[in-house]
């Protein structure tokens, strides 16, 4: 009997996060558990043993994208340019922040807030730890400001990526949006001269 209950207990995670993922796609990081509960056909309590808090669930969720976004970003470390590396990797970023509804806003919450969360398994937490090289570096060669922070890059992306993730090309839209940012909204001085 133990046994049927580990395969039960195993089912219906496997079935929570399946439906977890559908419904936050569908309406964010704010998707209602107890809907998530019904459509696994599970009780609320069942939810709550296997995820005892949304950012528990969201953590679950976002898991594995949160990791592939990591292990890029630790693989572009040691790329021959250090500003291509790291646009590349913010690119890659705001595009999945752009298209998987509730992760840009999972970015935004502070994972201290929650009492029963260890801060590191925060997505903001690893993607800070993960991109934090690639803003040194890029800072060192001179291809970045040297107050800019890994900190304020991701600011900068989870709010373009809520501000394009209902657009009908979100990824699009929040990639044009990171290259205006990039290139910066004014001229040079020098075009300002020569227009003059």
């Amino acid at each position: 009997m133990p046994t049927t209950q580990r395969a039960d207990a195993r089912r219906n995670y496997t079935r929570l996060l399946a439906v977890a993922e559908q419904e936050i796609a569908t309406h964010g990081a704010d998707a209602s558990l107890e809907q998530i509960a019904r459509i696994a056909g599970v009780g609320s309590a069942t939810v709550r043993r296997h995820f005892p808090s949304r950012h528990a669930l969201l953590d679950a969720v976002f898991h594995g994208l949160i990791e592939t976004l990591c292990d890029q970003a630790r693989a572009l470390q040691d790329a021959a340019d250090a500003r291509a590396a790291l646009l590349e990797w913010l690119n890659t970023v705001i595009g999945y922040a752009a298209t998987m509804r509730g992760l840009a806003m999972a970015m935004t919450r502070d994972c201290t807030t929650e009492p029963t969360e260890a801060h590191e398994h925060c997505a903001t937490a690893q993607l800070t730890e993960a991109g934090a090289p690639l803003v040194r570096r890029a800072a060192t060669d001179g291809a970045v400001a040297p107050d800019v922070t890994i900190g304020d890059l991701l600011a900068l992306i989870t709010g373009i990526a809520l501000a394009t993730e209902h657009h009908p090309d979100p990824a699009a839209d929040a990639n044009r949006l990171l290259g205006l940012a990039v290139a910066g909204i004014s001229p040079t001085p020098r075009s300002a001269v020569s227009t003059g």
